[in-house]
């Protein structure tokens, strides 16, 4: 029986040291589990907030587009809502096109987090850039506006010269002001149309600009021969270009502007639109030809395009393209009418079912249009 007893306590001691040791073997599960917790708590926090980190980036991405020949809606100062026609011209020139002609653009996406950043990036239609391209760090957000502001007047004054021209309307780059101190001064007075330099046509102010800096460059510190109409005559004149601080060439003292007829009293109306930039100046200066020409130049298509134009109606390529296709397509457009210096970009990203027409100029754009309406095949990318 003692024995009995002795072998009792020696089991109920056994049992216990079993407990305890299950006691701290769960003590320490219970520790390493915590510790994986925070610790996976911790991870999860650090990559949110990682990934919730702005970057110094910015993503382009398709933005609105607009139609030229249409009318839009905006919200005025009041919370009114208004319906504006973006291009009018006197009623009795006036004429309405079945199809439209598309502007497009591109949507910056500012502020942008890592998350976003990776989305952006792994998109086919974004494209994610340092941010510093597009807010330099010398410029403020608002003088940045100011500039895209301006380009975008200036891109509607000169497609509206070109197209005039386009229309039969010539430019006559007239003398306006001639400084006493200016060295052209008696040569040149005010009134007189200057129609060539060194035997080469002035069609526009650029043109002007570009055929001074160009006998500069041949010949620095000489004269050059200007050939005017002054009244009804014509008179020669001999000048000095000088550099000015751009690097182009320019006749102190001496002022000019162009000079054009406007028989159709074409007017752009953009308040509201809050865009900017320099390249809705081919399809503007599309729309105002084809407001004013009975035929409808679209044929009834949905047309979009872009590309930056001057005055003498050349084409030039623009930014963003590869965004705008997607845009263009998204809103209905068949056919995007394409600065050729960007037919590769445009090429490598149109969707399917986007036609793609190359041009230089503004007459290669109205001769794509008469191809297309007919039935042909324009020149394409």
């Amino acid at each position: 029986m003692q024995s009995n007893g002795v072998g009792t306590d020696s089991d109920g001691e056994g049992a216990d040291s079993a407990v305890r040791d299950g006691h701290i073997k769960l003590r320490r599960m219970m520790r390493r589990g915590v510790t994986v917790l925070l610790g996976a708590v911790l991870v999860s926090l650090l990559t949110w907030q990682g990934l919730s980190m702005r970057v110094a980036y910015v993503a382009l991405g398709p933005g609105p587009t607009v139609d030229a020949l249409g009318e839009y809606e905006y919200t005025d100062d009041n919370d009114q809502v208004q319906s504006m026609s973006l291009i009018t011209a006197d009623e009795a020139a006036s004429s309405e096109s079945a199809g439209q002609l598309r502007l497009v653009t591109v949507r910056i996406h500012d502020n942008v987090d890592l998350l976003r950043a990776l989305y952006y990036w792994m998109s086919d239609d974004y494209a994610v850039v340092p941010r510093e391209f597009q807010y330099p760090d010398d410029k403020s957000k608002d003088e940045i506006a100011a500039e895209q502001a301006e380009m975008w007047v200036n891109s509607q004054s000169a497609a509206e010269t070109a197209a005039l021209r386009a229309l039969g309307e010539e430019v006559e780059v007239t003398v306006t002001d001639v400084a006493d101190d200016s060295p052209s001064n008696g040569e040149l007075v005010t009134g007189d149309v200057i129609t060539q330099v060194a035997g080469e046509p002035v069609t526009s102010q650029e043109r002007l600009a570009e055929l001074l800096t160009q006998a500069l460059a041949a010949a620095p510190g000489e004269t050059v021969e200007l050939s005017l109409a002054r009244e009804d005559t014509v008179v020669t004149a001999d000048v000095e270009p000088q550099e000015h601080e751009d690097g182009t060439a320019v006749l102190p003292g001496v002022m000019v502007e162009p000079v054009q007829e406007d028989p159709y009293d074409l007017t752009v109306t953009t308040e509201g639109l809050n865009i900017g930039g320099p390249s809705a100046g081919l399809i503007f200066a599309l729309a105002m030809v084809d407001r004013v020409t009975p035929e409808d130049l679209t044929g009834g298509l949905i047309i979009a395009g872009t590309g930056e134009i001057d005055e003498d109606g050349n084409v030039g390529p623009i930014g963003g393209v590869a965004q705008k296709v997607v845009g263009a397509k998204s809103d209905g457009a068949t056919v995007f009418l394409t600065p050729a210096a960007n037919c590769e970009t445009a090429k490598a990203n149109a969707p399917e079912g986007l036609t793609l027409v190359k041009v230089d100029t503004l007459d290669d754009a109205l001769e794509s249009l008469s191809a297309l309406r007919s039935g042909g095949t324009p020149s394409t990318c």
